[in-house]
Formats: C-alpha cells, structure tokens, sequence
C-alpha cells in the first residue's frame, strides 16, 4: 500500500462523516429555498391540517395519530417517539392525549407547542344534579370537571390557535416569517367564513338541545345558541349507567329534542338505544377527530359543512 493511502482514506472517511453530520443536523430545516423546511409533529387531524395550512410548502407535517383512530386513548411507537424528538417542532394538546403528553416532556420540551392556551378552554364538562349525562359550562360557574378539548369545532377559536402556530414557526424558522403570517392571516379569514355560515344556519331552529353521544360539541354548541346534552362525557368510550341512559331519555322527551347524535369513529350502539328508548331519530354528527372513508368530506372545513346540514335537518332549522 503507498504510503500516502492510509491519509487519504482517512481524510476521505472524515469528510464523509462531516457530510453526514452535517446532513442530519440541517435534516428538516434545510436552505432558504427549499420547499420544507420545518418538520412538524402533529397531534392529531385537527392539529395536523392546521400547521400544514399556515406553514405551507414551508413545513413537513408528521401526524401522531392514524387515520381512523380515536386520539383520546392513542399509544406512540418507539419510532413515533424517536420522530418527536428529531422534529424542529411539535404541536400538540395538553391533556388530551397523555402517550402525547409524556412524549413531548421527554422528547420534545424545549421544541413544542401546548395550544391549550390560544385555544382557551374554558368550558369544563361537570354532572348533572339528576346524575345522569352531563352539560358545558364556563369554567368560572363551575368548581369541578374536566375542560372540552374540542376546541376546533368553534372556527373562530381555531383561527386563534392557528395564529400560535404562526408564531413558533416563525421563532424557528425567521426566513419564510411573512409566509407563516400570511397563511395564517387567510386560515383566519376562512374560519371566520365558516363561522358567519354556522351561525346564519343555525339562526333558527326549532330544537335548541343538542344531545350527542359524546360531549365533544361543548364550543359548537355555544358558538351557536344550542345546549349540548351528553350520553358519555368526555370520554367516548365510557359506559353510561342505566340511570343516565334514563335521565337522558327523559331530557329528549321533556326538550322536544327529535334526533340523537351518534359519532364516526366510536361505537354507535349506546346512541341506538337512546334513539330506541326515546323515539328519537338517530343521525352522525362528526367531532371530526380524525378523517376516514366514512367522513363526509376530505377536510376539516368539508365535514364542518356536513355537519352544518345535518344540525340543521336535526335541530329543524328554517
């Protein structure tokens, strides 16, 4: 071997390595000029669709939630957990999901977004005196409960919550700041749009009580005058006991109320038997957790629309 090899193997492999060093520290972020330069990790669909409106071509969107699952009770792989911690930024909600919540205080603390704030949650959802369903209430009337994560089904407060994302894109990434702003900027001016149909579409209904299976339509239901009446709670999967099917099934008869809402990604059989037991018609109402092939629209603003028409068949709006 000449003895100049060996050195030129070595400077060969170091420079190789620089290379690849280099490569992964700038991995997701990349030049000015290339088309994503963030890569973001998202909560779930909600979360998801928003970053990808306001960041643009400027992000990689990476959800934590699949398709089709339900996000209250979902489980992280050792390479989702990998992926938190490589990303430039995580955007998520405390609270909601606790695999979420403990991936980010160990992977993730000093690059993510907690939206809970922005989305200003203060709706609680607490117990009935008669024990049976539950009701929303602003957090200040109430001592005790547990706060509605939905926030995003009241348009106006995901706008709000898109603005935040705006702002920890634009601390991470200062060269595509007027982008993240403009983006957010028509986010906002879509959602207030979405927020004047809802409210001329459900401006007169006959129906004011709104009774889901789910209390998943708390901000929904006070955007828009009505008054949500649950089956299960927060918790979509909890079983309600034979008092508050009961209770429940006495509120649809006293209220007038003429359609229960039954979900897409959870089971819909307490909601058939409420419907059964109360004579009321049973119809899907979207918390649009996650979009799948039984949604009625690709995008959160689609299923949106879908359920304006189906609150107003429901609710017997004019």
């Amino acid at each position: 071997m000449p003895p100049g090899l060996p050195r030129l193997v070595v400077g060969l492999l170091c420079t190789a390595l620089l290379g690849a060093c280099g490569a992964a520290q700038g991995e997701g972020r990349g030049d000015a000029g290339d088309a994503a330069t963030l890569k973001v990790g998202a909560a779930f669909y909600p979360l998801e669709y928003l970053v990808a409106q306001v960041g643009g071509e400027h992000v990689q969107v990476q959800a934590l939630t699949k398709p089709g699952a339900e996000p209250h009770d979902v489980e992280l792989s050792p390479r989702q957990v990998g992926g938190v911690a490589q990303s430039d930024l995580v955007v998520y909600e405390r609270g909601f999901q606790p695999a979420v919540d403990s991936a980010v205080d160990g992977e993730a603390a000093d690059h993510s977004l907690d939206v809970s704030r922005s989305a200003r949650l203060d709706l609680v959802a607490v117990e009935e005196d008669h024990g049976g369903g539950t009701r929303e209430e602003h957090a200040d009337h109430a001592r005790a409960g547990t706060a509605d994560p939905h926030f995003w089904l009241d348009p106006v407060r995901y706008a709000d919550v898109g603005d935040a994302v705006a702002a920890a894109l634009t601390a991470r990434d200062q060269a595509h700041a007027a982008a993240y702003q403009q983006n957010a900027k028509a986010f906002r001016a879509r959602m207030v749009a979405l927020d004047e149909e809802f409210r001329a579409g459900l401006a007169s209904c006959r129906v004011t009580d709104l009774v889901t299976s789910h209390a998943a339509f708390g901000y929904l239901a006070e955007a828009y005058g009505l008054r949500q009446e649950s089956i299960s709670g927060l918790t979509p999967e909890s079983e309600p006991s034979p008092g508050t099917l009961a209770a429940v099934s006495r509120h649809v008869r006293a209220t007038g109320a003429t359609t229960i809402y039954a979900e897409t990604l959870v089971s819909q059989d307490v909601a058939q038997t409420l419907s059964r037991e109360s004579g009321a018609r049973l119809a899907v109402l979207d918390p649009i957790e996650g979009i799948t092939t039984a949604s009625k629209g690709k995008d959160y603003p689609s299923v949106m629309r879908a359920n304006l028409a189906t609150l107003r068949a429901g609710q017997e709006c004019a």
